[in-house]
């Protein structure tokens, strides 16, 4: 089973060539393309938690549109992993997310993430407005199956594309 980077390194291909084979999940199509930003991770356990963000200006329309995603230059892409095991044998653990981003003025949104299956890989995006240039803070609460709660916080900054 693929890592969380080789399927964002594979999602970012896709994107930077515009078409696709096949079905190629979120993460591997961000990475691929070389737009996702450094990946915020936290680790509980052996329970690893990514997350990454991209401009939605930065993503093509082949895959916004597999995704459900409409792109827009005001726009970024919240994209989280949940997963368990060692580095390249990690396996998707379905989990609820909730997520909010806030701004450099103080104003916040509360994401609407919603669930990506692609195979066995499980992923959660959501978008957020912004207005660059600007640093957004992220808070996200995950809650996996059993009640277990991780909480991560992390900050991008975003520019104008």
């Amino acid at each position: 089973m693929p890592n969380v980077q080789s399927v964002i390194f594979l999602l970012a291909a896709t994107l930077a060539t515009g078409c696709e084979r096949e079905r190629t999940p979120p993460s591997t199509a961000i990475s691929q393309s070389g737009t996702a930003q450094q990946e915020a991770i936290s680790r509980i356990g052996d329970v690893s938690i990514r997350a990454s963000v991209v401009p939605m200006a930065r993503i093509s329309e082949a895959v916004a549109a597999q995704y459900g995603i409409e792109r827009d230059k005001d726009s970024v892409l919240l994209l989280v992993g949940v997963r368990q095991g060692p580095e390249a044998q990690e396996t998707a653990l379905p989990a609820e997310l909730i997520a909010t981003v806030t701004d450099l003025r103080g104003v916040s949104q509360r994401l609407a993430m919603r669930e990506v299956r692609t195979g066995n890989l499980i992923d959660y995006v959501g978008t957020a407005k912004m207005s660059a240039p600007d640093t957004l803070r992220f808070d996200l609460v995950v809650v996996r199956e059993g009640g277990a709660r991780s909480s991560m916080q992390f900050t991008r900054d975003v520019f104008a594309q």
